[in-house]
């Protein structure tokens, strides 16, 4: 396969001198948050393992400096390295990818789609200092597909490049409908339902209930306002109800647009309430808003974070719709068994800050910078209470765990295919030397 930054780079090296007429130096490497393993095939992956960045100012008179993320996002680091345990199970299986070794390539995407986009570049054409630009290249492609992303609008953009190269994406977190699009997106999948699956859901909802007059609340991203029109759109077509208003949530905290919509639902005689959001609105508690019917996105139906006794008034008695929980035997261990030399991230720093951090603001008794000082790295994580360890609650990492299963099947079917019987009919077989991630949609 022909790179993207290779296609990129022709044209650039095409006036550069004779001496390097043969090879093309990449304009820049990607330093942000990764962890890489060799293997015969590599699976790239795409997290949000921190929740903010700060961008460089963009002043074209200087070098571009790379983002800083900061925020560790505690589950998004979890399901960062369940792909890491999930590569690390199939290669000790005998039955499935038999000498074939996977490796893997995982990117922090910052929960940012600059950030993301071009960690997808970075994948989809290795990270070598120098590549030929001969068109006998030999060998795998630098990843065959990525697990990723959770975002919506991080999926749909990704998608839409790698679908020009049939290179696979396998989210396990966006449910836009629109990425159902095969025209579109030809070569995304996905170990979520599609948010069309949660909107007949909530539909049910309401028709088992007997409401009818019913208010809207989304996020202003992909992901609210598709299933926004999607919602509405079988709500009239069904006839089950009509809806009392519709909200956008704005993107910036803003106090006063966000006090506007809490006053619009508390004056509304509807007394149920959509919330298709990534965030929930502390202004219904500031405003003491009760007495509402919530009716939950999967985006923050298990969120724990709002499952506190002081948003019980509020929240209490929510409906909502939850992805599907799953085990996975031995990932707790293999958490454990993380050490700070193969941890880029200082994983095991950022965890006691977190705990810390939670406990400090929650009881205001200590100093937080004094109690951060004295992390070492070196803590005993068995015996630190954080959602980190709690195998109990396994949704976004299920699908994880799923995603990497569905892209390794796939290859073992490629490489064990017969030329001209079952799905590869009429398509030549793959070989380890010469495999395509194209060949994989197959």
């Amino acid at each position: 396969m022909v790179s993207v930054l290779k296609i990129f780079s022709s044209s650039f090296c095409s006036n550069v001198s004779s001496s390097v007429s043969s090879s093309c130096q990449l304009q820049g490497q990607f330093h942000v948050n990764r962890i890489h393993k060799t293997g015969d095939v590599v699976l790239g992956g795409l997290f949000a393992v921190h929740f903010f960045s700060v961008l460089p100012e963009l002043s074209f008179t200087s070098e571009l400096q790379e983002p800083i993320c900061h925020g560790f996002n505690v589950l998004g680091f979890r399901q960062f390295q369940t792909m890491a345990f999930a590569i690390d199970e199939i290669n000790r299986n005998s039955n499935l990818l038999p000498n074939v070794t996977l490796g893997y390539s995982l990117y922090d995407s910052c929960a940012i789609l600059g950030v993301a986009f071009r960690a997808a570049l970075s994948m989809l054409s290795g990270q070598g200092d120098q590549f030929l630009l001969d068109n006998n290249c030999i060998g795998p492609p630098p990843v065959l597909g990525i697990v990723g992303e959770s975002s919506s609008t991080r999926s749909i953009a990704i998608s839409a490049v790698l679908g020009l190269y049939r290179v696979p994406m396998v989210s396990y977190f966006a449910t836009c409908s629109c990425l159902s699009d095969r025209q579109r997106f030809p070569s995304f999948f996905r170990t979520i339902p599609s948010d069309a699956f949660q909107v007949r859901a909530m539909l049910q909802i309401l028709k088992r209930f007997g409401w009818t007059w019913v208010g809207l609340l989304i996020s202003d991203n992909d992901y609210g306002l598709n299933a926004a029109r999607s919602l509405q759109s079988d709500l009239a077509q069904s006839g089950g109800g009509c809806l009392a208003y519709a909200e956008v949530l704005p993107r910036s905290y803003d106090t006063a647009e966000l006090r506007r919509i809490v006053n619009v639902m508390k004056k509304s005689t509807a007394r149920s309430r959509f919330i298709y959001v990534t965030y929930f609105n502390s202004q219904v508690v500031k405003q003491n808003v009760t007495g509402l019917q919530w009716i939950a996105s999967e985006a923050w139906t298990a969120a724990t974070v709002l499952q506190t006794p002081n948003l019980m008034p509020y929240l209490g008695g929510t409906l909502g719709i939850a992805i599907r929980r799953g085990e996975i035997p031995g990932l707790r261990d293999f958490l454990l068994r993380i050490r700070p030399e193969s941890d880029p991230m200082n994983y095991k720093k950022n965890l006691v800050r977190y705990k810390i951090t939670t406990i400090t603001y929650c009881q205001h008794i200590v100093n937080i910078l004094e109690l951060i000082s004295l992390c070492t790295g070196q803590e005993d994580l068995e015996s630190l209470a954080t959602t980190f360890l709690d195998m109990s609650d396994l949704r976004p990492e299920y699908n994880v765990y799923k995603a990497v299963y569905a892209l390794a099947y796939a290859l073992d079917d490629m490489l064990q295919c017969v030329p001209g019987r079952g799905p590869f009919s009429g398509h030549s077989c793959a070989s380890l030397q010469k495999l395509q991630p194209w060949q994989v949609r197959y």
